[in-house]
């Protein structure tokens, strides 16, 4: 009988903020792999509402009861990243259709960038097809209750942001027409 090796697999991403979709993806690539690392990007093009620090933060509490879960900041070339950790596999999720193209092209430069890391694509639970970190943002900064959308954690620290009354630029979704979103 082989022995069996313990399988590593990578879920990253910026998880501003982890929400509940992103909690059913790690739950799931456990039931496949041996261990998830959730990797915390602090990379990124994207202009975050939660500081690196509060993102591995809300994600440690969020994932703090589930078995076989770390959680991670990470910089860097992800396969590289993935490589140092032992890693075999990245996981991915995939909402739509929409969602395909892009991960199909960044599943194809991790595999040029290292052969021996394997991209795993899961689809996203359908209760959870509609719903990302952005328009959650959009949606809370607009008093729209996002219960249930995200763990606990993270909604009280949405509605700790949102108390604030900063405007922050660039939502592409429920943008009032003066450019931005309350926080």
């Amino acid at each position: 009988m082989a022995e069996h090796k313990h399988t590593i697999a990578i879920y990253a991403g910026t998880f501003d903020p982890l929400t509940m979709g992103h909690l059913s993806l790690i739950r799931r690539g456990r039931e496949l792999f041996d261990e998830v690392v959730v990797a915390v990007a602090d990379n990124t093009p994207k202009a975050p509402l939660f500081s690196h620090e509060e993102r591995v933060a809300m994600a440690q509490e969020a994932v703090a009861s589930m078995k076989g879960v770390v959680v991670e900041p990470f910089s860097g070339l992800l396969v590289h990243y993935a490589a140092q950790r032992g890693a075999t596999a990245l996981l991915r999720g995939l909402r739509a259709v929409s969602d395909f193209e892009y991960e199909f092209q960044l599943a194809l430069m991790n595999r040029r960038l290292d052969k021996e890391i394997q991209t795993v694509f899961l689809m996203t639970d359908y209760q959870w097809l509609y719903i990302s970190s952005t328009i959650v943002k959009a949606a809370a900064s607009h008093g729209g209750d996002v219960s249930g959308l995200v763990p606990n954690n993270v909604l009280k620290k949405l509605k700790e942001k949102y108390t604030k009354g900063e405007v922050r630029q660039g939502t592409p979704c429920l943008a009032p027409s003066v450019g931005g979103f309350r926080l």
